[in-house]
């Protein structure tokens, strides 16, 4: 006999549901939310799948990844649809979603959703942190101007390198604000430094990458661009249809 699951996935546990292809409920519980005990429980030998569905979310990648190493036939559905569904039941809960994403499973009514490599899923992580650090650099900086603006002193258009000079001159005769500011500007440094780093090995992967290093060859395309377009596409042959409407003027 076929059988379909579904996952409905928490920080601490997943709720499990297990159904046959007549609809009838062959075992639920919830199991911690790791691959391998979430594995343990669907390798049974007492199961045939046919589909296991989780909805994407925070946890859906790194589950998925595990599942499917495990040979599993798991699936990441989209949430809005999967929200959809299960919002037509009258009352909710953990148990409740994972037997409606079961049933989902079983009828085939569902929209899969495209789970990144692990390749990809490491580059959206490195441009997220060094964007991340980038981000709180410039929020410091722009405090330390707020502050000084308070006393009369305007940093100006300074750039990065010689900010922290720039603001040295104008609290040379101030220590009590020069001391108030100093530990800004060690935060600042130090967060730099790491987005320095970080950028560093953003160029060292855009130039090993014969994709990047093609779309670099596009005026305005920089390594960070390129990164985060191949991060995004990810499998190009993942979409049907990539052909672009051409004018005619531009027909051969």
């Amino acid at each position: 006999m076929k059988h379909y699951a579904g996952l409905d996935v928490a920080v601490k546990e997943t709720a499990v549901c297990i159904v046959d292809e007549t609809g009838a409920i062959c075992r639920e519980g919830k199991v911690p939310s790791h691959p391998e005990d979430l594995a343990r429980v669907l390798t049974d030998p007492a199961w045939t799948f046919v589909r296991i569905g989780l909805e994407a979310g925070p946890l859906s990648q790194w589950l998925f990844s595990g599942l499917a190493e495990a040979g599993l036939p798991v699936t990441c559905v989209e949430t809005r649809h999967t929200k959809a569904f299960l919002n037509a039941q009258p009352n909710k809960s953990d148990r409740i979603d994972a037997r409606g994403i079961a049933q989902m499973m079983r009828v085939n009514l569902f929209r899969p959703v495209h789970v990144k490599t692990l390749t990809s899923q490491k580059r959206r992580a490195l441009l997220t942190a060094r964007k991340l650090l980038q981000a709180k650099a410039i929020a410091i900086e722009n405090d330390i101007r707020g502050l000084l603006r308070n006393f009369g002193h305007k940093v100006g258009m300074v750039g990065a390198v010689k900010f922290e000079r720039r603001v040295r001159e104008l609290t040379e005769g101030m220590p009590d604000l020069a001391e108030i500011l100093e530990p800004l500007l060690d935060a600042r440094d130090k967060l730099r430094q790491h987005f320095s780093a970080l950028h560093r090995k953003v160029l060292l992967l855009a130039r090993e990458d014969a994709t990047c290093r093609r779309l670099m060859t596009i005026p305005g395309v920089g390594a960070v661009v390129a990164l985060a377009y191949t991060a995004t596409i990810d499998i190009p042959a993942r979409f049907k249809n990539s052909r672009v409407s051409i004018p005619d003027q531009y027909s051969p």
